[in-house]
C-alpha cells in the first residue's frame, strides 16, 4: 500500500517491523537508520553529538518500515553494553508520522523484543526529560538525578516489569 500525503505528514497505510543484529544490516538499512537518527537528533534537535559510539555493533536494531521508508527505529542493547541492565536507545520516529501513535507502538515493540532477547530483567533508558511522562505511561520509573547529555536534560528510567 502506498502512503497518502497529508500536508507534511504522511498517513500510514502499512508498517513492517524488522529486527536485525548489526552484522545482518544491509548497507541500505544502515544508511536509512543513520539518516533518520541524524535528521532527528542532529538536525531537528540542533545537537552536535557523537552518534557513532561503537555500541551499534553489539546491539540489535528494530526498524519500522512503511514501504521503503524507515519511519521508526530503536537500538536494543544487551546487558553490560551501556548499563548493567539491557537498554533501549536511539528511540526515533520520522517527523512525517508524528502524532499517529508510532512512538508508543515502537516502544511496545522494543520492550517486547528486549524481553525475547534478554529475558525478563529490567530495562534501563536514558530519557530526554521532556519525554519522562511518555516513558512513565509505559511503566518506566525515574532512577537517579537529572543530568545533561549533549546540552539536553535527561533522566535515567527503568522498567522492572512488562507493562500490562
Amino acid at each position: 500500500m502506498a502512503e497518502k500525503p497529508v500536508g507534511k505528514q504522511i498517513q500510514l497505510l502499512s508498517m513492517q517491523w524488522t529486527l536485525k543484529k548489526f552484522s545482518e544490516l544491509s548497507n541500505t538499512e544502515l544508511y536509512a537508520l543513520l539518516q533518520l537518527r541524524s535528521l532527528v537528533f542532529v538536525v531537528e534537535q540542533n545537537c552536535a553529538y557523537a552518534d557513532l559510539d561503537d555500541k551499534d555493533q553489539g546491539s540489535w536494531h528494530l526498524m519500522g518500515w512503511d514501504q521503503d521508508d524507515l519511519i521508526a527505529y530503536t537500538r536494543l542493547l544487551p546487558p553490560g553494553l551501556a548499563f548493567e541492565e539491557c537498554s533501549i536507545g536511539r528511540v526515533v520516529t520520522s517527523p512525517s508520522v508524528r502524532g499517529q501513535g508510532i512512538g508508543r507502538n515502537l516502544m511496545k515493540h522494543s520492550i517486547e523484543q528486549c524481553r525475547q532477547l534478554f529475558g525478563s530483567e529490567p530495562i534501563q533508558i536514558g530519557a530526554q526529560r521532556y519525554l519522562e511522562a511518555f516513558y512513565g505511561s509505559l511503566g518506566f520509573v525515574v532512577v537517579g538525578e537529572p543530568y545533561l547529555e549533549d546540552g539536553i536534560p535527561h533522566i535515567h528510567m527503568i522498567l522492572r516489569q512488562s507493562p500490562s
